[in-house]
């Protein structure tokens, strides 16, 4: 019997770090996940409106939530949005500073009322490689599926894309009734380097599930970055 492990959870402490930093005392600890859940939720569903989109796409990599006594501190990482635009102008920036305040609002509605006095900052990051994370990857695949394009073309597509990156290795799986198919079942494809089981080895991973109209497909992408030197 097969026994997994989230790569991400098994490299913790070592290549990973986590993407909420905060302490808490054991009887606080469930509402402190609660509310990180509804902080990341309000802020997909906030771009996925502002973009216009109903496929679920977001752009967004990675929330990280650091909370202290008197502040709570989120920093949004995103590859490719019309959103947060990096521009000079001072029309665009004004915009900018207008809809980051906005969604400071909205999220900051969603929390405890006891919370509410506290500091509640948003940071926006762009990420320079976005088809270097898999998150964008998955979010590209799901929206080809949904489009009826063939899984094997958008699993080769997306491998393309990551070659213009610094990854030394991808893995992609699908797993589902793909293709319309009576009988679920898995395909992967594999390019490079994929040492899941070396925890030096500096791995990004990603499980997203996309609803077409053949039913609900499971996409997990393994991407390795980078090997650590001892």
């Amino acid at each position: 019997m097969g026994q997994k492990i989230n790569p991400l959870g098994f490299r913790l402490g070592t290549t990973q770090s986590h993407h909420s930093i905060w302490f808490a005392r054991p009887n606080h600890f469930s509402a402190g996940l609660q509310e990180d859940e509804r902080i990341r939720d309000c802020i997909k569903n906030y771009v996925q409106k502002k973009m216009g989109v109903s496929s679920g796409f977001e752009g967004i990599t990675h929330i990280r939530i650091q909370k202290t006594i008197d502040s709570i501190k989120v920093i949004i990482s995103m590859g490719s949005s019309n959103l947060f635009t990096e521009n000079q102008t001072q029309e665009m920036e004004e915009l900018r500073t207008q809809e980051i305040e906005e969604l400071r609002r909205n999220v900051q509605k969603k929390l405890n009322p006891m919370n509410q006095r506290l500091k509640f900052d948003i940071l926006i990051q762009k990420v320079k490689q976005p088809y270097g994370q898999p998150k964008i990857l998955a979010e590209y695949i799901a929206s080809q599926l949904q489009n009826r394009v063939s899984f094997r073309k958008a699993m080769k597509k997306a491998i393309e894309f990551t070659k213009k990156t610094d990854t030394k290795g991808i893995q992609i799986q699908i797993a589902g009734r793909i293709g319309g198919k009576e009988k679920a079942h898995v395909v992967w494809i594999r390019e490079g380097r994929v040492p899941l089981q070396t925890i030096r080895a500096k791995m990004d991973y990603c499980s997203y599930t996309v609803r077409t109209i053949n039913g609900a497909l499971g996409i997990k992408i393994w991407i390795f970055v980078d090997e650590e030197e001892y």
